[in-house]
């Protein structure tokens, strides 16, 4: 018999920690035919709203899974590979955005780091407009995930 950690449940805190730690997760949707479809994605996570937010293109595979059926999930790793958090919900597409500097252009701005924001604004608007960019609004209703502590 061995004398090795069982895997530990997360509390609340310790999950909505690791997910706003991280930036890359992976999003889980269901195929017309029932299957899953799984993706990795950058993701933003708002403790606040409990809502995780991914930028996307419209014509996209997610968005019309989320069109005919709006449960999702992600899947996001911890600091080492024994640790893991995973958010479950409904989500939403927001629509495409049309204008330069329109709600979900800004809302799409919010998704890039602040490290990384563009210089030119107008700029980025436009290229969002010319993908045809849209954000999933993934609005938690369970969280959970596991540790194993090797050092207890």
């Amino acid at each position: 018999m061995t004398n090795t950690p069982g895997p530990r449940a997360l509390t609340d805190g310790e999950l909505s920690a690791l997910l706003a730690e991280q930036r890359f997760g992976t999003l889980a949707t269901q195929k017309r035919n029932g299957r899953p479809h799984l993706a990795t994605v950058a993701y933003r996570w708002d403790p606040e709203t409990r809502i995780v937010r991914v930028s996307t293109t419209a014509d996209r595979a997610k968005p019309k899974h989320l069109g005919r059926n709006a449960h999702a999930a992600i899947h996001v790793q911890g600091p080492d590979v024994w640790t893991f958090a995973v958010a479950e919900g409904a989500a939403e597409v927001s629509p495409v955005t049309t204008d330069p500097g329109d709600e979900v252009g800004r809302e799409l701005l919010t998704l890039v780091p602040a490290d990384a924001r563009p210089d030119d604004l107008a700029e980025f608007w436009e290229q969002q407009i010319a993908e045809r960019r849209v954000v999933i609004r993934l609005k938690a209703d369970r969280l959970y995930g596991t540790a194993l502590d090797f050092s207890s």
